[in-house]
């Protein structure tokens, strides 16, 4: 008996030694994995941020989008397929006024026509002014020093639809400035830009003075 006592208790002893190290194995892992699940989403939430402060900057920019892929072209969708070859002489010329009748149809001219709508939509999107456009103009308008905050704000209320960032506008400003279409002046900690078309403010005569002494 109590040889079978001592092996049933190492035996216990045994497994719970290897239980609890597949424990802290495991606790291990799921640390680990939770750090790199962590670190990804932190990634991603940085190249997402990213990602729209650069589309934004290429739609402030002007840069046109990536072109569409071509369609497939209506010939290979209309190639009609192989016939047998009985009475091949007189089908074939059939075929041949079928294709030439196709191609000169109403329904087949509507359909072509049907396809500049892309084009005439993608060029009503970029007909639009561009970011660099309304600062441009907004600070033509104004005619004295504004900050980023200042023109992003009136920027946004005049175009809600369009979601200028202070960030893209600040970017774009500087553009102007190094391409000489805006002027740069610091006051204090803040930074105001100005239109070099806009007029320069008159400074006031300065007042005449009157010599000491003299009695009127």
């Amino acid at each position: 008996m109590s040889e079978s006592t001592t092996t049933t208790t190492d035996l216990t002893s045994h497994y719970i030694a290897q239980v609890t190290g597949d424990l802290e194995r495991n606790l291990k892992e799921q640390e680990r994995i939770g750090t790199e699940i962590t670190t990804l989403q932190e990634q991603l939430s940085a190249l997402q941020q990213d990602h729209t402060v650069l589309v934004n900057m290429q739609q402030a920019l002007g840069i046109p989008e990536a072109p569409a892929e071509p369609a497939s072209t209506p010939e290979s969708a209309a190639v009609p397929s192989p016939r047998k070859k009985t009475d091949a002489g007189s089908s074939g010329k059939r075929q041949a006024r079928k294709a030439t009748a196709a191609q000169g149809s109403p329904t087949v001219r509507k359909s072509a026509a049907k396809k500049p709508p892309a084009k005439a939509a993608a060029a009503a999107k970029t007909a639009q002014p561009t970011l660099v456009e309304l600062i441009r103009r907004h600070l033509t308008e104004q005619g004295e020093p504004r900050s980023a905050v200042e023109i992003s704000t009136a920027l946004s209320q005049a175009h809600p639809e369009r979601g200028i960032k202070t960030k893209v506008v600040r970017v774009t400003l500087e553009g102007l400035v190094a391409k000489s279409l805006a002027q740069r002046t610091k006051q204090g900690h803040s930074v105001f830009y100005t239109s070099p078309e806009a007029p320069e403010p008159t400074a006031a005569p300065p007042a005449e003075e009157q010599p000491e002494g003299t009695d009127h």
